[in-house]
């Protein structure tokens, strides 16, 4: 259809503009300039803006982010790409140590305004060191957000926030997302960073997730419709900060939560949303659970690495045992 938007163009639009918008933003990393980015995100910004604004960079994270920090502090706003999101502990002293604590080191008088985007999640048959979701290993860090996007509207506004964000942002972006299509959303929208929207309303039990999980529990919930199981759906969008309003608010109407996260159960950003949410609505809560991967690396098996997942079958799974229903076909 003419008026959807695919989301790795929702990527490179958002790139687009805000360069256009702002001089300062500068974006750089590794194949990202004349290439065009190793997922096709990013074609035709090197020639739109230069190469003094767009350049391609050697393969090392670590001088990546630390010459992002030292932009960013001299007045740039940059935008780095780590291709993928398992390599971001090579990058991991410039994010914590430096970025995120640079507002508060400089009480309150320097921001720190970069965007780490890169590329993260499995099923696309990379193998163990490249299916990674890295979002817990940064859930504790003060002074960084992290961003998730489900969508390409999300995608584009979102980005457009974190680059405007005067301080560190990650900016997750799913592999398996990047060839999905979607309504654009308004052309100028910028959208809150730490704003949940809830996505498909139900009255028997609230799903929480981001990225591919939400689309797996919209499947779910239709699925799980047709047999009388109401979901409603919460994308997150957000990781850091989580909108724990928005999921209390919801679990006020179907006194269920279950949290999907694609990543290992142990140290989850899924555990801490089940904590929150427990602390401020444990007398509206009936039940709350967390579905999430194995405490294994991902498989590179296809038939394995399915079954890893918590798909959009596993989600029905669950939620029929958790509830004590039998499929309909039982």
């Amino acid at each position: 259809m003419a008026d959807q938007l695919e989301f790795r163009r929702a990527i490179r639009d958002a790139l687009d503009e805000e360069l256009a918008r702002d001089e300062r933003v500068v974006f750089f990393g590794e194949d990202v300039a004349k290439p065009g980015g190793v997922f096709a995100a990013t074609p035709g910004l090197y020639d739109a803006h230069g190469e003094a604004r767009v350049f391609d960079t050697p393969i090392s994270e670590l001088a990546i982010t630390g010459a992002a920090f030292g932009a960013a502090v001299c007045g740039l706003r940059p935008v780095i790409e780590i291709m993928f999101a398992d390599f971001l502990p090579l990058a991991m002293d410039g994010m914590v140590n430096q970025a995120a604590k640079y507002w508060y080191l400089s009480n309150e008088q320097a921001p720190a305004p970069i965007v780490v985007r890169s590329a993260y999640g499995a099923g696309g048959r990379f193998g163990a060191i490249h299916s990674q979701s890295p979002a817990p290993w940064f859930q504790g860090v003060p002074g960084l957000k992290i961003v998730a996007p489900s969508n390409p509207a999300d995608a584009k506004a979102l980005l457009k926030a974190a680059i405007r964000d005067d301080n560190p942002v990650l900016f997750l972006e799913h592999k398996r997302l990047y060839s999905i299509k979607g309504a654009p959303g308004a052309a100028d929208e910028v959208a809150t960073i730490g704003a949940a929207k809830v996505v498909r309303a139900g009255g028997d039990l609230t799903v929480a997730a981001v990225a591919t999980s939400v689309h797996h529990a919209l499947a779910a919930a239709e699925t799980l419709a047709a047999e009388g199981i109401e979901l409603e759906v919460v994308d997150l969008r957000t990781l850091r900060p989580l909108d724990v309003p928005a999921v209390v608010g919801s679990v006020g109407r179907t006194n269920r939560l279950l949290v999907v996260e694609e990543g290992p159960l142990t140290g989850g950003w899924a555990g801490e949303l089940v904590a929150r949410v427990s602390e401020e609505a444990l007398g509206e809560l009936d039940d709350v659970w967390r579905l999430a991967t194995d405490d294994t690396p991902v498989p590179y098996s296809p038939p394995l690495e399915d079954a890893f997942l918590p798909g959009t079958d596993a989600i029905v799974a669950s939620v029929r045992a958790r509830l004590g229903v039998a499929a309909a076909s039982e």
